[in-house]
């Protein structure tokens, strides 16, 4: 893994660099994700079906588009009892975190008869998806849908792509009923996103999609976003560890290796205060690209976009932390808590030698769909407050209304609108 001096060029060429993942330089897709949604919005499940066949190699009918309940049953057959229950664990977990984040509706009143207030409804019906390709992940599964369930979301659906047996993935189904899904459908890639979009004759329209996914997901998410509501669009996986000598270098290598082995596209970036520690760091990554099984996509992840910067300086190593946004920060240095209050920008932030990232993947509770490509310098992990809406309340008496009408109409007639002003006006026409 390179080791470079930490200076404002290399700091600006990483961050050239990491931007070039962005889903929306991908401009290349664009027009085949385009295809694939005007096929869905027009076709339908024929059209779903006939891209099912065409991507994920499978032939699927409208009856069997859906996971029925044998094929749920079937999945919790095929897998571990243990592993079953450390789901169920960790569904526990995530609940209780997010049950945390609930907001509830509130009234104020004043004694001029102004009521103000904010009525909080779940979203009717969300769309979760779950990507397969290189991996399956019913991790995302129960990230997706709980936080869903917690808001009170009435109905949720989920995509997840199927294999060439027309089965989704075991792991994928139980964790989806586990979690409380209501409809589990098999399709992957830019139809799924379209068909929950738009809706089919057997896949529900629904009002907001959620999750991550490959390029062509993100870009349909992206290309489908105001026809329906999206949390964001998702790049590549990414961690920063912000680290100092008295840090392990071998937790630190393992760590950084944990993201890079979701895609060669993954970056793993580790900033230092010590080079003797950087070089440490660099050997045992060494090491253990000789016996993980992901070796290979790790080396292209690295190799990319790989780097260890070298600073003495900690406020330096502060501010790129913050200029890169990561969407997982570890911080392992003698203070943790002391630098993380100094960190603006992260997605999810671990503190401490034992608080590895797949720590918060799996098992801690809270959300690990998380602002990537920067974004979280405005965007925010996944949870309940993507599957509410807060809609305002207003209610004015005569009188209070009376008190400041003039006021009103005043700001009305300053922007032009005149019948804004009249709306105000014509309910005092009497006291002219």
């Amino acid at each position: 893994m390179k080791i470079v001096k930490l200076t404002n060029e290399s700091q600006q060429e990483l961050l050239n660099l990491l931007k070039g993942r962005n889903p929306a330089s991908y401009t290349k897709q664009q027009s085949a994700v385009d295809d694939i949604i005007e096929k869905v919005k027009t076709g339908g499940d024929e059209a779903v079906l006939a891209l099912e066949k065409q991507f994920d190699h499978c032939e699927l009918t409208p009856e069997t588009l859906r996971v029925s309940k044998a094929e749920i049953e079937e999945a919790y057959q095929q897998l571990d009892p243990e592993f079953i229950d450390v789901m169920k664990r960790a569904a526990g977990n995530i609940a209780d975190y997010h049950r945390k984040q609930m907001q509830n509706s509130w009234i104020t009143t004043r004694e001029d008869g102004v009521i103000l207030g904010q009525k909080i409804t779940p979203i009717a019906i969300t769309g979760c998806y779950v990507p397969g390709g290189r991996a399956v992940y019913p991790s995302s599964v129960l990230m997706n849908i709980i936080p869903a369930k917690v808001a009170g979301v009435p109905r949720i659906v989920m995509c997840t792509p199927p294999g060439p047996d027309g089965k989704a993935p075991a792991g994928s189904v139980a964790a989806a009923d586990i979690a409380g899904a209501d409809e589990i459908y098999k399709v992957g890639g830019a139809q799924a996103i379209a068909a929950m979009a738009y809706g089919t004759q057997t896949i529900p329209r629904v009002d907001k999609i959620t999750g991550p996914g490959n390029i062509y997901v993100a870009l349909a998410k992206k290309a489908c976003f105001g026809i329906t509501g999206i949390d964001s669009v998702a790049g590549p996986s990414e961690i920063l560890v912000i680290a100092d000598e008295t840090a392990n270098p071998r937790y630190i290598a393992a760590d950084l290796l944990s993201q890079a082995e979701h895609d060669p596209l993954a970056s793993a970036i580790l900033l230092t205060t010590s080079e003797e520690f950087a070089r440490r760091v660099s050997k045992e990554i060494d090491g253990f690209l000789q016996t993980l099984s992901r070796a290979e996509i790790i080396r292209q992840s690295l190799d990319s976009y790989g780097t260890i910067f070298v600073s003495d300086s900690m406020d330096a190593l502060i501010d790129a932390a913050n200029a890169i946004a990561s969407e997982h920060m570890e911080i392992v240095t003698k203070d943790p808590y002391e630098i993380m209050t100094k960190i603006k920008n992260a997605g999810a932030i671990f503190l401490g030698s034992y608080s590895s990232e797949p720590l918060g993947d799996y098992y801690a509770g809270p959300n690990h769909i998380l602002p990537t490509n920067g974004t979280a310098r405005f965007f925010s992990p996944l949870g309940v407050d993507a599957f509410i809406k807060r809609t305002s309340i207003i209610s004015y008496s005569r009188k209070a209304l009376e008190a400041v009408h003039k006021d009103i109409e005043l700001f009305a007639q300053n922007e032009g609108l005149t019948a804004h002003a009249n709306s105000i006006a014509v309910r005092f026409e009497d006291h002219e």
